[in-house]
Formats: structure tokens, C-alpha cells, sequence
């Protein structure tokens, strides 16, 4: 895997989720949240670690070849294991597990300090390049 440096998007730099590694067909990424992502119980929403896991399933699309240069999930499905606490930083790795021409699939385990937090699956359509 290789540790590349890119340009990242406004939910990404809003979210602090950073790009750790890529290889072909996976990637990973990572995010430390802060006390304003917490639910009512004091631990991290689910929707903080939802668009964690999405970042990183949509990121993994981004390493096959012909390249994907428009991928956007449109089923996500997401099963939490344990509770994430603000400030323990929570690594997510993404992979493809099938892309066609159109659709792909892909996976996620999202971990912090060595324990799962959540699995997910999801599924996005893309747009390839020409070849």
C-alpha cells in the first residue's frame, strides 16, 4: 500500500478524515472525532462513523483500473459493534469487492484501538474512464 497526499473534499476537511493508504482495490482513512460529534449518550453518532465508512468504500473505488472517476453510494448498510468515544481515533478500510462498468461493491471494517466498531457494505454507481 502507498501513502498518497491529495486534495480532499469539504465534508472530508469539515469531518477531519484523513487519507492513511491506498492499494489496489482498498484504502484506508481516518478521523479522531471531537466532543461536537457525539449523540445524546456522549459516544460518536452513527452518522459520523456512517460517512466515515462511506469515505472510505468510496475512496477504495478510486485505485482499480479503468479508473472511477465519479463514484456516488447509492445503497449503504451498516452494522455498529461497539461503541466509539470522542477523541479515540477510529481507522476505517475500505475495499472493492466487485466493480462492473456501472455499479460497484464494496466493504468496510471500521476498528479503534484495536477492537471493531462497525462493518458495512455499499453499494455506488460509477463512472469509469475511457479506455
Amino acid at each position: 500500500m502507498s501513502s498518497p497526499t491529495e486534495v480532499v473534499s469539504p465534508a472530508w476537511q469539515w469531518l477531519g478524515i484523513e487519507l492513511v493508504e491506498t492499494g489496489e482495490g482498498s484504502a484506508v482513512v481516518e478521523m479522531t472525532p471531537t466532543a461536537d460529534m457525539a449523540n445524546h449518550a456522549g459516544f460518536v453518532h452513527g452518522g459520523m462513523i456512517s460517512a466515515l465508512a462511506d469515505s472510505a468504500m468510496g475512496r477504495s473505488l478510486r485505485t482499480i483500473k479503468p479508473a472511477v472517476v465519479r463514484a456516488m453510494s447509492f445503497d449503504l448498510k451498516l452494522s455498529f459493534i461497539s461503541a466509539a468515544k470522542v477523541g479515540e481515533t477510529l481507522r476505517a478500510t475500505g475495499g472493492v469487492v466487485h466493480a462492473g462498468r456501472r455499479t460497484a461493491v464494496t466493504e468496510c471494517r471500521v476498528e479503534a484501538a484495536g477492537r471493531l466498531v462497525a462493518t458495512a457494505s455499499g453499494t455506488f454507481a460509477i463512472t469509469r474512464e475511457k479506455e
